[in-house]
């Protein structure tokens, strides 16, 4: 599995960097915002110019106190969890590395840990081949090329896929835990905190496990509270997390007022606001968040285990009706595995030769779709 992983991640890395060196797109731009002396510099630049920030500098006070209230807050690396940088610069201590070669280390090892934990859920519902061709979906899905870049993205799907995993094993304490962790890294473990919550209060009404479902509960969500609560006590108001994501970011829900308008704009052909106008990246959004709806309707036909159902719903319920950038939205909506188990229960039923052919195919692809178009087209 591992192998088949690593094989369609490399496919359409090396696809993504040709794409790169070829265009020569990266040497006209800054290497905070997509450019850099080499291809690969790219990898290291938008998101993971601040995730290098913190991860060398920590959060300076510049980057926290905001000069005149936060209605006059400017892009700082606040917004950005502490897991992720932390491990990167754990790792610069132990191997030496910089901080990009250490965010890459971390990145690149988290998404094969993300990939076992997808393969051990879809395997534990359709069976090993199902398994392996899951986890090589979420190498080539759209938004993928975050996985080998330095985001923290692939540190949250292995936490995530994990945490599914083990309470459908009904190990709380380790779902307890991972939740946790999943909160320092992401705001988007609130959907984990969630799904753990709901499970684990139905497994204490009928008393299953004991103690455990409830310990998972109230360890789980104090990683992501410990962490807005500590940026809001450094600015001086404890929405400060939300108004810094609102303001310097416009990451806000909006109820999908502005994911219709861009869908609407993106369908008619027409050119959006300054921040949105990335017409290919919008496209292939567009068709992701057109396939959502089916794949997850196939997903619920299978009668999945009640906490996958609850991530992925919570997941494209923060995602889609949230105002930012229209073309991120396979990225942001990477973490709602469990939507790839329908297309590999339906794919597992081909042979090997034709699974290799058609996935092969899809890295390859995904090294423009997944990589250059979101890096180079597009704002990851």
């Amino acid at each position: 599995m591992l192998g088949a992983f690593g094989v369609a991640k490399l496919i359409g890395f090396v696809v993504f960097m040709y794409l790169l060196h070829w265009s020569g797109d990266f040497k006209h731009m800054r290497p905070r915002w997509g450019g850099g002396a080499h291809p690969w510099d790219v990898l290291a630049s938008w998101d993971g110019y601040w995730y290098e920030q913190v991860a060398v500098h920590g959060y300076h006070p510049e980057s926290i106190a905001a000069v005149g209230g936060v209605q006059h807050l400017h892009e700082n690396g606040a917004a950005f969890f502490p897991l992720f940088p932390a491990l990167i610069r754990l790792a610069m201590e132990c191997t030496g590395l910089g901080s990009f070669g250490a965010g890459m280390l971390v990145s690149v090892l988290s998404s094969f840990v993300a990939a076992v934990g997808i393969y051990l859920v879809a395997a534990k519902l359709r069976g090993h081949k199902a398994g392996i061709v899951a986890a090589v979906i979420w190498a080539v899905f759209p938004g993928s090329g975050v996985e080998w870049a330095v985001y923290s993205d692939s540190l949250f799907v292995a936490l995530a896929a994990f945490t599914c995993y083990s309470v459908m094993e009904r190990r709380w304490l380790t779902a307890g835990v991972l939740t946790f962790l999943a909160g320092l890294n992401r705001p988007t473990a609130g959907a984990l905190i969630a799904a753990l919550g709901v499970v684990g209060l139905l497994a204490l009404i009928k008393r299953k496990d004991g103690w455990r479902p409830l310990a998972a509960i109230l360890m789980s969500p104090w990683g992501m509270l410990a962490y807005v609560a500590w940026v809001g006590h450094k600015m001086g108001s404890y929405g400060g997390y939300f108004a810094i994501e609102r303001y310097p970011w416009y990451h806000y829900f909006d109820w999908g007022r502005f994911t219709w308008h861009m869908t609407l704009t993106t369908m008619l052909g027409r050119t959006p606001e300054h921040n949105n106008n990335h017409p290919v990246a919008n496209q292939i959004a567009l068709f992701v968040l057109f396939a959502v709806p089916i794949l997850l309707v196939l997903l619920l036909r299978m009668r999945p285990p009640l906490v996958l159902v609850v991530f992925t719903l919570v997941t494209i319920v923060m995602v889609v009706p949230n105002h930012g950038l229209y073309g991120n939205m396979s990225r942001y909506l990477l973490p709602a595995f469990p939507l790839y188990i329908p297309l590999a229960f339906a794919l597992r039923r081909l042979s090997w030769l034709n699974l290799a052919l058609i996935l092969g195919v899809a890295a390859a692809a995904s090294g423009w779709y997944a990589g250059y178009v979101l890096f180079q087209l597009g704002v990851p």
